[in-house]
């Protein structure tokens, strides 16, 4: 799932002054005041310095390498990345209103209304009135738009398994682990 055709290099890390070094402000009658980061919550701040910033460059190109994949997969499927994600989000979730479409995928509501309709000309997705306000539509997948994410989620599936061939189920379980903490952390950020 996260193979990308080149790899991608570790920027290291070097300091910054101008981001590292205490800042101190000057008055005229009065002596230099040092910026918060004084002495006393140094070691608090060195100690999650360089962790944060590895993962922050680890989350980078996380999402880099998923941005690859997903546009390999695009292409090879010959269909837009936007929309295998909405497919594959009213595959797992069944009929959603174009508003909950927007807020799953987060995404603007007119971002959302611009994927459907071009869904629905494609014959992937249909609207239908919703059985407790007929005013309202909701967005369901045709027999031809469960037959392409089926496709879809399987080319991930054979390309996910390829990718982490080498790795142990302990690694895979553990991974699965820590992604599910940074989502859950990131949802909430």
């Amino acid at each position: 799932m996260l193979a990308a055709t080149k790899e991608i290099s570790r920027v290291p890390l070097s300091p910054s002054p101008s981001l590292d070094a205490p800042v101190t402000t000057v008055s005229p009658a009065v002596e230099p005041v040092p910026a918060p980061s004084t002495p006393t919550s140094a070691p608090h701040d060195q100690v999650l310095d360089l962790p944060v910033k590895e993962l922050t460059i680890a989350l980078e190109e996380l999402n880099r390498a998923q941005r690859e994949v997903s546009a390999r997969l695009s292409r090879e499927l010959d269909f837009p990345r936007a929309s295998l994600g909405a497919l594959r989000l009213l595959q797992r979730c069944g009929p959603l209103q174009v508003t909950e479409l927007a807020h799953h995928l987060k995404v603007d509501l007119s971002v959302a209304s611009r994927q459907v309709t071009h869904l629905v000309d494609a014959g992937l997705v249909e609207r239908t009135a919703c059985d407790d306000d007929r005013r309202a539509r909701s967005v369901t997948l045709t027999p031809e738009g469960r037959t392409k994410v089926d496709e879809t989620f399987h080319l991930l599936l054979s390309r996910t398994a390829e990718t982490f061939a080498g790795w142990t189920a302990d690694d895979l379980l553990a991974s699965i682990h820590q992604l599910g903490r940074l989502t859950e952390a990131l949802s909430r950020a």
